[in-house]
């Protein structure tokens, strides 16, 4: 391997591993399993660098990567957590307050159950829409389906939502689920 090879790998490693990692952190629940699957994910770039045909932008080409990984790790898995405290922060804070912070905690496992309940393609959208706010075309080139699925799925996702934990009542929450 050349010098010039070496710093392209170190290259793409440093512009893209954060992005990865918290891709990954958002889909587990956990920074540790987060970071060895971020390793997974760019063995497998790294080994797969040269079918990359440049159509999509590298960033996207890795997310699909990652995408991959964690729906291995998944179906591995079982995971008990996919709920990460991001959403949580979403939450209006209640300090000081002992009845209002045992009702926040009691939401934040209500919320963590389900999130947890949903289908992955489900997880992943609300992860890469919500979350990562990436747009549309973009989430839909990660999870290789249309625009119009990628639409459908958000909103499915969040009305199930909605549904199981009576979003509306907590005020800002949906809104903010839902941009």
């Amino acid at each position: 391997m050349t010098e010039d090879e070496k710093e392209h790998i170190q290259h793409i490693y440093r512009t893209h591993y954060q992005d990865i990692y918290q891709f990954l952190v958002f889909f587990t629940g956990d920074q540790n399993e987060a970071e060895d699957l971020t390793q997974e994910v760019f063995i497998r770039l790294f080994r797969s660098l040269s079918s990359y045909d440049g159509r999509s932008p590298l960033k996207l080409y890795i997310l699909s990567i990652a995408r991959y990984t964690a729906i291995d790790h998944y179906r591995k898995k079982k995971l008990k957590y996919v709920f990460s405290d991001y959403w949580i922060k979403k939450i209006p804070a209640t300090f000081g307050l002992p009845e209002k912070e045992l009702q926040q905690k009691e939401l934040q496992q209500n919320l963590q159950q389900i999130f947890q309940s949903l289908k992955p393609k489900h997880r992943m959208v609300i992860i890469l829409r919500g979350l990562r706010e990436l747009s549309i075309k973009e989430t839909a080139e990660i999870l290789g389906c249309s625009e119009a699925k990628v639409k459908v799925d958000y909103h499915r996702a969040l009305k199930i939502m909605q549904k199981k934990c009576l979003i509306p009542t907590m005020g800002g929450l949906y809104d903010e689920l839902a941009k």
